[in-house]
């Protein structure tokens, strides 16, 4: 009964995380190179973009420090998913399937041969994440010390754990190896997970409004691959899906897909980019009843980062972990967890940032929008939130918050020109998460 009671222990506590004394997949230690596509074309693959800063750094004032640092980072770029390649290889089956191939830009596809792997991180999307490590220590080097070392969480994913895992490495490499962090914490996401969207099954889908946008951008893109190739009998579906192949083949190659040609040429960029907008706008963001939901108990866990308190939080958390100084520590200076760009954007969402005046028209962009998927979630994005100490503020703590290195404006909490506003009032702005969702936590199981 005993052996029993304690093997049943082991799972649960193994189902929530895991505890690893260091990186434990493949790394890569080079820069990440280039691939052969313009800036302007890669990032309008949005999602599938690589890390482009959308601002540079702007460093803190002159009479300022920070004190503590928090990172939420998305995964390196990877291969599709396991979904999205059975229909991709289902849309290059139909178009080799023709007879012949009249558009001399579709005169490749003859020789075609999809043989992307699922799910993973690409060697590419390692190379950023190592990059991202680096970087983090070279801006933050002054608040890490041998007994002070960055904590450091993951989601479960193969790829974020490999994302985590690249990064510590840069930071390490960064330091000449001085400093070596570790991934601590694994988050199961069979469990309860804040660096994952899986614990609200009422959350409805994007499906009817980027649907709607691929029935209005979509039809004369299709119309030419069937021209081109007839008998391939493609649907605007698969005419998406091929478009795909351009970011995909590209990091995955670390070389210019033959697909880009395409993209290019059907002027495909601005479509691709605003159904991505559409995608996270009414997956987990704002048009979604239940998208912000998702992102409240990583802020009750930063919330209590940044205070030094203990996490309060009914929602997605892990009590058992979070009441656990060993698993969540709140004495450190630099914290870094790794996670998914649909996660990102239920955070983004729930902390107050990137409001729009009225929800994202399906059928006609809105070229003042700031809700733009590239400069948000690309692959390797990451929101860090500063704790600051400024001299002559009577010693109160300031926040100011970074998205891909764009300063945050923190309407929200009253921030000045240099978007920074008192910890004490970032806090109170964070009413909706301090209150569990206000009700929307239980409407995901309604």
């Amino acid at each position: 009964m005993v052996v029993l009671l304690f093997a049943t222990l082991l799972f649960i506590w193994y189902a929530y995380a895991t505890l690893i004394p260091g990186g434990h997949l493949e790394l890569r230690t080079t820069s990440t190179p280039t691939l052969g596509v313009s800036r302007e074309v890669q990032q309008s693959w949005s999602m599938y973009s690589p890390y482009f800063p959308a601002e540079l750094y702007q460093p803190i004032p002159q009479n300022c420090s920070i004190n503590q640092v928090h990172i939420i980072q998305r995964h390196g770029a990877r291969f599709p998913t396991s979904g999205a390649a059975a229909r991709i290889q289902a849309a290059v089956g139909k178009l080799k399937a023709a007879a012949e191939y009249t558009d001399p830009l579709l005169s490749f596809v003859k020789n075609f041969t999809y043989d992307l792997r699922r799910d993973d991180l690409v060697p590419f999307g390692a190379a950023q994440s190592f990059d991202a490590g680096t970087q983090a220590f070279e801006r933050y080097a002054s608040l890490v010390t041998a007994d002070n070392l960055p904590f450091v969480r993951a989601s479960s994913s193969d790829r974020v754990v490999a994302s985590a895992t690249n990064w510590t490495a840069g930071f390490a490499a960064a330091s000449s190896y001085r400093f070596k962090p570790v991934l601590s914490v694994i988050l199961s996401e069979a469990g309860n997970d804040t660096l994952d969207d899986n614990m609200c099954p009422s959350a409805g889908s994007s499906d009817p409004e980027t649907n709607q946008w691929l029935a209005t951008f979509a039809p004369p893109m299709t119309a030419r691959f069937n021209a081109g190739a007839p008998g391939a009998n493609l649907s605007d579906t698969d005419t998406y899906n091929l478009l795909t192949l351009c970011p995909f083949e590209t990091v995955a190659s670390e070389k210019r897909s033959p697909f880009c040609d395409v993209y290019e040429e059907l002027d495909a960029e601005s479509a691709f980019a605003y159904n991505a907008d559409l995608d996270k706008f009414y997956g987990t963001g704002y048009g979604q009843p239940l998208g912000p939901v998702q992102g409240v108990g990583y802020i009750n866990e930063l919330l209590a980062r940044l205070t030094g308190k203990p996490v309060s939080d009914h929602t997605q958390t892990n009590r058992t972990l979070d009441s656990s100084p060993t698993t969540f520590p709140l004495n450190r200076t630099l914290y870094a967890d790794f996670s998914h760009d649909n996660q990102m954007i239920a955070i983004f969402s729930a902390m107050g940032l990137f409001k729009q005046p009225a929800p994202l028209d399906p059928m006609r962009p809105d070229p003042a929008r700031t809700w733009r998927v590239q400069r948000i979630v690309p692959f390797s994005a990451r929101m860090v939130v500063e704790r600051i100490e400024c001299s002559g503020e009577e010693h109160e703590q300031l926040v100011r918050v970074l998205v891909n290195d764009a300063v945050q404006p923190l309407e929200l909490c009253g921030a000045d020109a240099r978007g920074l506003c008192k910890l004490d009032a970032f806090v109170e702005s964070q009413a909706y998460a301090r209150h569990d969702g206000e009700g929307d936590f239980e409407k995901c199981f309604a």
